[in-house]
């Protein structure tokens, strides 16, 4: 589509989106303060927005504050990404039944979707979903499930303008400005937002709302912002590409160092956006006449993942925290052409010991003493 001049949304008609998108059937969902976090939660009202709120997110941290700012996106990330929303924790496959006669009858339990509108996605986010969709929805295995919900959602991306000390998109490629994936963009200022428009179905959007052309003034404004958030992260990975140097330290010691400390918990992979490992079940009604069969998130840092035909290939913390990070930052590149880290640092803040990815990847690349 053809690059329109960027528009502008004042902060008073922040609601004129939110309803437009209703009446245009959506569900409006957008993230929220909820149990000391910012999550995802049906919106029906712009205040429902962090309006004033900052996150400080370090190794093994995260905490709120609230400060004198009309900014509701004025913070990194919470500890949901945009993951649950497609690849949902825990779901029907397909259900099997068995009448009087001892008949089996197998049903497949159809996708469901309903349209979504997604308020406050992040460049690294939606970096995430597009390796996703690589993984879902490949070419030869598509999985219907993830596909409807995909196929039914309006995304509002935001450019990320306050990094979290645990940030490190800008060294990935992933952020701080959304570049793909999203039907609008917005840059948050104080007055209001820079908006740009990433699809056609956006574009109809913008449209209707019948914003004004954003000035020089406010575009210089967003623009050096989004470069601001760039520079101010401290963190990084030394290269995009890990795949060669990663495999060949295997017998590194810092794998020790690290299954010292890591709890085998799963935190890092229940927040990270592009985790996918799951397990396959049957769920028995108590009545013995029929038995669900469901999916459900899985982590390659339980025993039971690694567990193959009578043998246990990744018998401890050591071998479960390697395949994690070989797997994420080098077997991705033979998958899908890249990195399966995107820099968002969740797995930096909501690790419980605070283990540091760009931290452990450094001591890797590091000779051995």
């Amino acid at each position: 589509m053809p690059i329109a001049a960027d528009r502008f949304l004042p902060r008073a008609s922040l609601g004129a989106l939110l309803d437009l998108l209703r009446r245009r059937g959506y569900t409006v969902i957008g993230p929220t303060v909820h149990d000391g976090a910012i999550v995802y939660k049906p919106l029906e009202k712009s205040d429902q927005l962090p309006a004033g709120w900052r996150v400080e997110q370090t190794p093994g941290r995260y905490t709120m504050r609230q400060v004198d700012s009309p900014r509701q996106f004025a913070w990194a990330n919470g500890p949901e990404a945009m993951k649950p929303l497609f690849f949902v924790p825990r779901e029907s496959l397909w259900k099997a039944t068995r009448d009087a006669h001892g008949k089996l009858a197998f049903k497949e339990v159809a996708p469901a979707a309903q349209p979504l509108a997604v308020i406050g996605a992040r460049a690294c986010d939606l970096a995430a979903l597009a390796l996703s969709d690589a993984h879902f929805m490949g070419e030869g295995k598509v999985d219907a499930h993830y596909a409807a919900r995909r196929a039914s959602t309006f995304v509002v991306a935001i450019d990320c303008s306050h990094p979290a000390d645990t940030c490190f998109c800008a060294s990935t490629g992933d952020g701080p400005r959304a570049d793909r994936g999203y039907d609008i963009a917005l840059v948050e200022l104080d007055a209001g937002f820079v908006a740009r428009e990433g699809s056609e179905r956006g574009a109809e959007i913008v449209g209707a709302l019948q914003l004004p052309e954003a000035t020089e003034t406010q575009t210089r404004e967003a623009a050096a912002q989004t470069e601001r958030a760039a520079a101010v992260q401290m963190r990084s990975l030394p290269s995009r590409n890990l795949r060669n140097e990663l495999f060949s330290r295997l017998e590194h010691p810092q794998w020790d160092d690290v299954a010292t400390r890591c709890l085998s918990c799963g935190n890092c992979v229940a927040v990270c956006p592009t985790c996918f490992c799951s397990r396959e079940g049957d769920h028995a009604a108590l009545e013995g006449d029929q038995t669900t069969h469901m999916r459900e998130w899985d982590s390659c840092f339980t025993a039971v993942h690694g567990y193959m035909h009578g043998n246990q290939v990744r018998p401890d913390v050591r071998t479960r925290y390697r395949q994690w990070l070989t797997h994420k930052l080098a077997g991705w590149h033979d998958q899908f052409g890249r990195s399966g880290c995107v820099g968002c640092g969740r797995c930096i803040a909501w690790c419980p010991v605070g283990i540091d990815i760009t931290a452990e990847v450094a001591a890797l690349m590091k000779e051995p003493q």
